[in-house]
């Protein structure tokens, strides 16, 4: 497993709860992921990503984020704040991430920084496509992302560039 971890989550069949997933998606269709970056569509997958953690320095979780914002405002938690939104059920997941991080902990080593970027879902009806005003922000998401891992030190390059260069 690579030192840096970026877990897409959510459930893609309930609309804008599946967002983390799709902002995955469209990071790997856009970016070329270095050797020491593993990208996960996570999904719903609950205790299960504790397989995962071993041997990660750094983790990006992207997901929904039931904020009170308007529908598609971006969201960036990192470390106890994560906890915290876990504890006002901010976070749709059924498994706490502050449970699982402290859960792998006691086996090994945690990860040094957990950092959560995430949008203010519309819905979470049965559906497969993200509402209107959160596909319309998907790209924004992308980007933070983006440099949020470039101010980790990933070098991560657009796969036009990768492709003609």
């Amino acid at each position: 497993m690579a030192p840096i971890l970026v877990m897409g989550l959510g459930n893609v069949i309930l609309r804008d709860e599946g967002l983390g997933v799709r902002a995955l998606q469209r990071l790997m269709e856009r970016y070329a992921l270095p050797h020491n970056v593993e990208a996960i569509d996570a999904g719903a997958l609950g205790l299960s990503l504790l397989a995962f953690l071993d041997g990660v320095e750094d983790v990006l979780i992207i997901d929904a984020v039931h904020s009170g914002g308007r529908s598609g405002t971006l969201v960036r938690l990192e470390g106890e704040e994560i906890a915290r939104a876990e504890a006002l059920h901010l976070l749709p997941q059924d498994v706490r991430l502050h449970e699982l991080i402290a859960l792998h902990g006691k086996g090994g080593s945690s990860p040094q920084r957990i950092v959560l970027w995430g949008m203010a879902p519309e819905t979470s009806e049965p559906g497969l496509e993200l509402t209107p005003a959160c596909e319309a922000r998907l790209d924004a998401l992308v980007d933070a992302i983006v440099q949020e891992l470039r101010s980790w030190g990933v070098d991560l390059r657009p796969l036009q560039e990768c492709q003609t260069g």
